[in-house]
């Protein structure tokens, strides 16, 4: 008897703690396809599930962070979804690529048209970003979930090192070291592969024309060699020819 209340103390116990688990775990997210190298570009996906019942979430809210603005954010199209993109001007300037970025996304924002993200299901929303900062570890996603009985859900807490997350937590990257070959030095490094294309395309035609030069002389050098022969060879029969007119000319004055 004792051994059957405790099983059933203990398994409301673990049924308690994973309805307090589930709904802290199911919160709007953000995953790099890949890696999110510090100073290269990425594509993020914004997770959202919908934690509701009785109601689908139908618009969605992604912040993205002032203190280290973005100079390129393109969403991915998504079927059914509207989506708006706000830019704001920039306090300081971004030099990118040898251009100054004056104005930076600030917000993108899906709104349901001909779909919606049902209770029990989830979405993705993707979105291509860079460059991503060199002096920063992560960034921060303020997102708004609402869904379509007007309720709005706010997951705009930030996350402190070593504390609990809190209950409305943000969507937060985590950047990983700047990789040699990311794409933020793209431009610069497609200049120096053209360069260097350029330059092993140089190497190539000197080459050619060194050894089509060599080609030529060799052809010129066996051409003077074989016209020497062959008027050698005409020299010896002449002279051959000569030598044997004046023996048969001696022969007639003597006989």
């Amino acid at each position: 008897m004792k051994l059957s209340r405790i099983a059933l103390a203990g398994g409301v116990a673990a049924s308690t703690v994973l309805l307090i688990a589930g709904p802290a775990a199911a919160h709007v997210s953000v995953q790099p396809v890949g890696e999110a190298a510090k100073g290269g570009y990425a594509t993020l996906n914004f997770k959202v599930p919908n934690e509701r019942d009785q109601a689908s979430t139908v618009k969605l809210e992604v912040n993205f962070p002032a203190d280290h603005p973005l100079s390129s954010v393109t969403p991915q199209a998504v079927p059914g979804w509207k989506i708006t993109i706000d830019k704001s001007k920039l306090d300081k300037p971004l030099e990118v690529h040898g251009r100054k970025i004056t104005e930076a996304v600030s917000k993108v924002t899906w709104t349901a048209e001909d779909s919606e993200i049902a209770p029990g299901f989830f979405q993705q929303f993707p979105v291509s970003v860079g460059a991503l900062p060199e002096d920063a570890d992560q960034l921060v996603f303020k997102a708004i979930q609402t869904y379509d009985n007007k309720e709005v859900v706010r997951w705009i807490e930030e996350p402190t090192e070593g504390g609990e997350e809190p209950d409305s937590p943000a969507p937060v990257l985590k950047l990983t070291a700047a990789a040699d070959d990311h794409h933020g030095g793209g431009a610069a490094d497609d200049a120096k592969k053209a360069d260097d294309a350029k330059e092993g395309d140089d190497h190539k035609a000197a080459d050619t024309a060194a050894s089509t030069k060599e080609t030529s002389a060799a052809a010129s050098s066996s051409s003077s060699d074989t016209t020497a022969r062959t008027l050698g060879i005409i020299g010896i029969v002449i002279g051959v020819a000569g030598v044997a007119f004046g023996v048969l000319a001696g022969r007639r004055r003597s006989a």
